[in-house]
């Protein structure tokens, strides 16, 4: 009877979209074992009691058991009633499982809210390390979008949505006996491998840009029959839809097809705003390179980056260009033989049969190039970090990666308004401040600097932002302007590209009430490597790394603790364009990309940045970190306030190999102060530096982290000018 059930069940559930994928042979399955999986909708149970193998116990709470239409469905199942937090329940599971069964259990114990993980109990972890059973996850996805889901307002319903259930190999769960009493470790593993399954069920390696933002329309574009909802706005305050972006990028495409080839690479210099996006995604369209220039590094650089990337068309904007004081740039671009288009010229060619042309291949869903893999999709510079601007070259795949990898661990929803100020020709502004909102339907409001504080905090307050990225120059500094209530809407914000500081963190905690969580990444990682979250987070930690993303630890010479981070995964680069061979990419050696930062990995997965390899001097044989000279610094001035700048560098020594040179706009810095401050603190005096230079203006990216290879070079010459001198 259970059989013929189950066979209707099947039979019926696919005639509503229903598929199943099992990522193991079933002859494979253990005899005990817990199926954990995620909870989104009351037709949860009802999938996996007719497409699981195996006889599996159903651990339903009573948000479940106590629906009389699901208990009729499963009447032929193994039902109990469980409760995630009752050590009866979950000692009663137990005994069940050791005596050779299979059970089912819901990690978050209740349904989620906003379509992603929420809260997860122990209870799955206890049972498989009690019974010394294998976890095997199940990840369904789909569900969340029907009529019974408890996402309503939050993400679109619809009458038949897709539904998929993908169920995992199964892997061992035992405990190390140092964490075995630590619950929110427990939890924490479950969460890890649900999220991994989570990233797996929605990663397509295959899909282009242009692809993934047809597909999010399709799923986000309406609400109800008629309705469309606006997800994109800038400083214009003409909010689009995505069918608006959609027919714009068409448009935008096909006039770029004709004055272009297939797989050119044609810069974009342009700020944040609607028309640079639908610009992105034409040029992607239709096989164009978007070349995203840094417009902050001067004209010298700007044209440097189009040589290295062999540049020989640039799509700008007239507004742009006088508004910038641009003019000379534009100048010199066109004598090196570039030929410049303004999107203002390109709207006065646009005629009715162009608009028509663009509504229709919405209406077919016509993808010019639907297959993404790992093509070329857009070309970054690196910030310079590191000497002189490399062309990075991210792929389709890298890119929608790092997307779903961010997804993975925090879900943007209908309500949300994700503000983003930082520019797209930075990785951080282009993937996780643009693409993300974009491919994950989220709303999103370009605006075109970071560096206007108090407007950034008016319009926070205006538009009712949610959710915000940036650095911590810029949340110090709109953190200190806003009135307490400017961000009172806010559900999460990451602090990325240069450490947060804990007076930062602070800041935002006690003036404004929200919590100010801390990522990692860089250019060459699409960007994201790791991060926390709203789950698993520990002040002064980077996170734990992304799904999908292997790691190792180099040793480095003089660091008895940690090393350098290694990395692989599917975000990771195609590979280097360097400015000596231009054009040629460069790849890496195995997949793997050596960070060049110093890390360490606590016992359960959180990573510290130590500091930079080369930001390390080594003197007297001696590694010293310059952050840890920069802090101590800082931590002696703390009277002082936040506003001051300090830069710490190395520069070369003639009998101790190198001297630490600090670089500061506060002239209360003195050596004998700081001498007094190390000596205090029980910190060694190679901390100390051996010369002060004062200067009002420090180098800065437009990021507003210090460009230390410029404050170097800087440094270097008035040393070199001072010895001449004497």
């Amino acid at each position: 009877m259970r059989d013929f059930v189950r066979f209707c069940l099947r039979v019926l559930l696919r005639l509503m979209k229903a598929s199943y994928v099992i990522q193991f042979d079933e002859k494979e399955l253990p005899k005990k074992g817990v199926y954990v999986s995620n909870h989104v909708s009351y037709l949860d149970p009802i999938l996996l009691f007719a497409f699981l193998p195996g006889n599996p116990i159903f651990a339903l709470h009573g948000q479940l058991h106590r629906r009389k239409w699901i208990r009729f469905l499963m009447k032929t199942a193994d039902v109990i009633l469980f409760n995630p937090i009752e050590p009866m329940d979950i000692k009663d599971l137990i005994g069940k499982v050791e005596e050779g069964r299979l059970c089912v259990i819901f990690a978050e114990g209740r349904m989620t809210e906003n379509g992603g993980l929420m809260k997860i109990y122990e209870a799955p972890g206890l049972v498989a390390d009690k019974a010394d059973a294998p976890l095997i996850p199940i990840w369904i996805a789909g569900p969340q979008y029907s009529y019974f889901s408890r996402t309503k307002g939050k993400i679109p319903h619809r009458l038949h949505p897709k539904m998929r259930v993908t169920v995992g190999k199964p892997r061992p769960f035992k405990l190390k006996d140092n964490l075995r009493r630590q619950r929110d470790h427990i939890s924490g593993e479950v969460y890890l491998i649900l999220r991994e399954m989570h990233f797996e069920s929605m990663y397509n390696p295959n899909i282009s840009l242009f692809a993934q933002l047809m597909k999010t329309a399709k799923i986000h574009s309406k609400r109800g029959w008629i309705k469309r909802p606006y997800f994109v706005e800038d400083i214009q305050r003409i909010p689009n839809t995505y069918k608006d972006i959609i027919i714009k990028s068409f448009i935008f495409g096909k006039n770029f097809q004709k004055k272009t080839i297939p797989g050119e690479h044609v810069g974009l210099l342009m700020p944040n705003a609607i028309a640079s996006v639908c610009a992105f995604f034409g040029l992607s369209a239709y096989d164009r390179i978007p070349v995203m220039i840094n417009f902050s590094t001067g004209a010298a650089n700007m044209i440097s980056m189009c040589r290295t990337a062999v540049v020989k068309t640039v799509i700008t904007s007239r507004t742009f260009i006088k508004n910038g004081n641009f003019e000379e740039l534009v100048t010199a671009l066109k004598e090196e033989g570039i030929k410049i288009i303004f999107l203002e010229d390109l709207r006065k060619e646009v005629k009715l049969r162009h608009k028509i042309g663009g509504l229709i291949r919405y209406k077919l869903k016509r993808v010019p190039h639907k297959e993404g893999a790992n093509k070329k999709a857009v070309i970054l510079f690196t910030s310079g970090s590191e000497g002189a601007p490399k062309a990075v070259v991210l792929s389709h795949a890298n890119i929608i990666s790092n997307v779903k990898q961010i997804a993975s661990i925090e879900t943007l929803n209908l309500n949300d308004v994700l503000f983003n100020a930082l520019p797209m020709f930075h990785s951080f502004g282009l993937t996780v401040g643009t693409l993300f909102p974009l491919f994950e339907g989220g709303r999103l409001f370009l605006y075109p600097s970071p560096l206007h504080y108090r407007v950034v905090a008016e319009l926070a307050y205006e538009l009712g932002v949610t959710v915000m990225f940036a650095t911590d120059t810029f949340f110090r500094g709109y953190g200190k302007i806003a009135h307490p209530f400017d961000f009172h809407n806010m559900r999460f914000m990451f602090g990325g590209a240069e450490a947060v500081k804990t007076d930062t963190r602070n800041l935002w905690m006690e003036r404004l009430g929200v919590q100010l969580l801390e990522g990692y990444g860089a250019t060459e990682c699409s960007p994201v490597i790791s991060a926390n979250n709203r789950v698993f987070n520990r002040y002064g930690s980077i996170g734990k790394l992304m799904p999908a993303i292997q790691h190792k630890i180099v040793p480095v010479e003089g660091i008895d603790k940690g090393g350098e981070l290694c990395i692989k995964g599917p975000n990771i680069m195609l590979g280097y364009i360097l400015p000596d061979n231009p054009g040629l990419l460069r790849p890496l050696e195995d997949g793997w990309y050596n960070t060049g930062d110093v890390v360490d990995i606590d016992e359960i997965g959180f990573l510290y940045i130590k500091d930079r390899i080369k930001r390390f001097a080594k003197i007297g044989g001696e590694m010293v970190s310059l952050a840890a000279v920069e802090n101590a610094i800082r931590a002696t001035y703390v009277a002082d306030g936040e506003d001051f700048a300090y830069g710490v560098v190395s520069v070369p020594h003639e009998s101790k190999g190198e001297q630490i040179v600090l670089v500061s706009n506060n002239k209360n810095v003195k050596s004998e102060t700081i001498h007094e401050y190390i000596k205090k603190n029980g910190i060694s005096e190679l901390f100390l530096p051996r010369r002060i230079i004062y200067r009002e203006n420090l180098p800065l990216f437009a990021t507003g982290k210090m460009d230390n290879v410029t404050l170097k070079k800087q440094v270097i010459d008035e040393l070199n000018n001072s010895a001449t001198a004497a």
